[in-house]
């Protein structure tokens, strides 16, 4: 048998080949998905709180927001109620969600308008009156504040 002549080798199993792919498929697949998922809880409660609001129902979405003693309905009421900083509110439109860095929480990032239903991109005079609205979510009890 000289240098460059070869012989049959019988073909690889493609069963290793298969599993490696199907096994990193599967990783990604639960990455995507947690991904998607990993703030739902937190982005409910705001998404909760919000719909309260719009509902005027704002002695219930007090009770939602779980506030600090020092945090008094009648202050509530000039942030969220019909004629506070953020009112009347009407409908809103959830943008982001994002955990800062030794945080307790995740600040959920929502915009908030007095119209119904929420005003098209091409609106500028309805746009001119939403507010971008930051809301802190605890993780332990799902309280709101405003973020630190």
């Amino acid at each position: 048998m000289g240098i460059l002549d070869t012989t049959a080798e019988p073909p690889h199993s493609k069963f290793l080949r298969y599993l490696i792919t199907t096994v990193v498929f599967a990783g990604l697949m639960i990455f995507g998905i947690w991904w998607l998922l990993r703030y739902h809880t937190e982005k409910q409660t705001v998404k909760n709180f919000l719909n309260t609001v719009v509902a005027g129902q704002t002695e219930q979405a007090y009770r939602i927001w779980k506030p600090a003693p020092s945090y008094g309905y009648k202050d509530f009421l000039d942030d969220w109620g019909p004629n506070g900083y953020y009112g009347p509110v009407r409908s809103f439109r959830i943008l982001s969600a994002e955990h800062l860095k030794n945080g307790t929480g995740v600040v959920v990032v929502a915009e908030v308008s007095p119209f119904q239903p929420f005003p098209a991109e091409d609106d500028a005079a309805k746009q001119s009156k939403t507010k971008e609205v930051r809301l802190w979510v605890e993780f332990s009890d799902q309280s709101l504040s405003f973020p630190p």
